[in-house]
């Protein structure tokens, strides 16, 4: 049985991410008799044919809500999804245990299966790097991607547990050291992560969305450049498999892996009720026959040792790299990639500043954009943050394109820069009409004469707009316009940010024509949408 791509509406996992709903920290209702109120990773979305079968095996239903681990790890340290939850369930508790008053908050983990951080590569690729039919390590790696050997896509490691799975996992394995990472080995290993990162062509939020960009553009669907392969979760690659013209080869590293195990842990404040209904659907989930249908529907690896491996895992025996042990070791790397290893970003915001921004909506813009600087100061808004090197271009708009205003955030004592957007931010006011393709089509201008200047960024766009157009250039137009533009420029995602009353059929076309996504905003905060496309930047 092959497993369906859920889209991903949410940043997967270990670090920051949103939800399905408006707010991911709203109670999904009032404790009752059989149901399991659980925030969790939008992953597990999967899961839900497997629940829907438990529910009448057992009368135990689960109700999710999703969001990322780092914002759950807020809710929970906070006390806030005692408020609405039972339950939490991510791919892995590792974060949430490196927070204090998160970690005592967690009960009981049921480890309900299992799927390691891999590298996947087409067969002809891995024939060409000399691997097939052997082990390589994470340096022989490293080497490769440094030499430019192969190029591929990862997920933003603070928006995604793969990708900062893979983080962790050729950090911890570069320094050798068979110990948990500090700050002292990152530093001695980050050469050779930089080398690593080099061949990083494609970002994203969640795994989903990197997989379905990554077959889009192999199948030639999406204007962005293809890349070579994916650092993905061994179930995602192997289901993505399915939808490719050439399938991907898995690379298991020889000397380690990061794996997600998916416990299902019952909050301490949980009641009786929720604890005996924890219970009686961990026993279920752990029954073999249904760890069987897990294993295949899911392309996860099975929670208990007396369900056989199926014959689809190349590797059966994997080695587990050590885990950062602090929560000053994770921010460190984290913040190390962003600031040091990776290729820099440049984002274009195009703004809506007309007339019907006026009042809470300029203000709310205001906002989004300050909490960028740094000023959101919550687990989440310390990583979704403008980053040092990183480029960034405001475009207002209202009846026409305003001036561009540019800025580039230095490694070194980034806070001036940071305060002029600050500034630049507070001062926007609303007034007159609402130009969205004519100013979308000014921003392509910048871009152009950025790109040539310094081509090797990850570049993107951003559209907030809380209206329909009245320029005289409709989207049929830009679409035309869009369809001339030269390959570099044609490539670029554009993000549309709905807001108040958006035109979002328009918007839809616009990110399917250039590759991007859309983010909803109309029914929770816009700085909540601005931070989850950080991932995706």
């Amino acid at each position: 049985m092959i497993r369906r791509f859920i889209p991903a509406a949410a940043a997967l996992a270990l670090l920051a991410g949103c939800s399905d709903e408006a707010d991911p920290s709203r109670p999904v209702g009032d404790p009752s008799p059989g149901v399991l109120r659980v925030l969790a990773g939008s992953e597990l979305a999967d899961l839900q044919p497997v629940l829907d079968e438990a529910a009448k095996a057992t009368g135990i239903s689960v109700k999710f809500s999703f969001t990322g681990t780092i914002e759950g790890a807020e809710k929970v340290a906070s006390g806030t999804a005692e408020q609405g939850f039972d339950a939490v369930w991510f791919s892995s508790n590792r974060y949430l245990e490196l927070v204090p008053e998160a970690q005592k908050r967690l009960g009981t983990p049921t480890k309900v299966m299992s799927s390691p951080v891999v590298l996947g590569l087409p067969a002809a690729k891995v024939k060409e790097l000399g691997w097939d039919g052997k082990r390589v390590g994470w340096a022989e790696i490293a080497a490769a991607a440094g030499a430019q050997k192969f190029t591929y896509g990862m997920t933003d490691p603070s928006a995604s547990n793969s990708g900062f799975s893979a983080l962790v996992g050729v950090a911890a394995a570069l320094s050798g050291s068979g110990s948990a990472l500090d700050a002292g080995k990152i530093a001695a290993v980050a050469p050779q992560l930089k080398q690593f990162f080099s061949a990083q062509k494609l970002s994203a939020g969640s795994s989903g969305w990197l997989s379905e960009a990554y077959a889009r553009r192999t199948r030639g669907e999406d204007p962005g450049a293809k890349v070579d392969g994916l650092i993905n979760y061994e179930s995602v690659l192997l289901s993505l498999n399915a939808t490719l013209p050439e399938p991907l080869t898995l690379v298991y590293p020889s000397d380690g892996v990061v794996t997600a195990d998916y416990p299902l842990t019952l909050l301490t404040t949980a009641s009786s009720e929720a604890r005996a209904a924890h219970q009686k659907l961990s026993d279920h989930l752990k029954g073999q026959d249904v760890q069987r249908k897990i294993m295949e529907s899911t392309h996860r690896r099975p929670g208990v040792p007396q369900v056989q491996l199926d014959g689809k895992f190349a590797v059966k025996d994997l080695v587990e790299l050590p885990f950062p042990g602090s929560q000053s070791a994770v921010d460190g790397l984290v913040t190390t990639y962003f600031d040091q290893l990776r290729r820099p970003s440049r984002t274009l915001y195009v703004l809506d500043t007309s007339g019907s921004m006026q009042g809470d909506r300029i203000e709310s813009l205001r906002q989004a954009l300050v909490g960028l600087t740094g000023a959101d100061e919550s687990l989440a808004g310390k990583f979704n943050r403008f980053h040092g090197r990183e480029q960034v271009t405001l475009l207002p708009f209202n009846s026409s394109a305003r001036p561009a205003l540019k800025y580039e955030v230095p490694t070194d004592n980034p806070r001036p820069v940071l305060d002029q957007i600050r500034d630049t931010a507070t001062s926007l006011d609303a007034a007159g009409g609402t130009a969205i393709y004519s100013s979308l089509r000014s921003g392509y201008d910048v871009l152009r004469e950025q790109i040539n200047a310094d081509p090797d960024r990850f570049t993107s766009i951003v559209l907030m707009t809380d209206g329909e157009n009245t320029g005289s250039e409709d989207i049929g137009r830009f679409e035309q316009f869009h369809r001339t533009l030269p390959q570099n420029l044609k490539g670029i995602p554009i993000f549309p940010v709905l807001f108040g009353e958006s035109a979002t059929a328009e918007m839809e076309r616009v990110a399917k024509m250039s590759g991007g996504k859309v983010f909803d905003a109309r029914s929770r905060t816009l700085s909540a949408a601005f931070k989850e496309i950080r991932g995706y930047q």
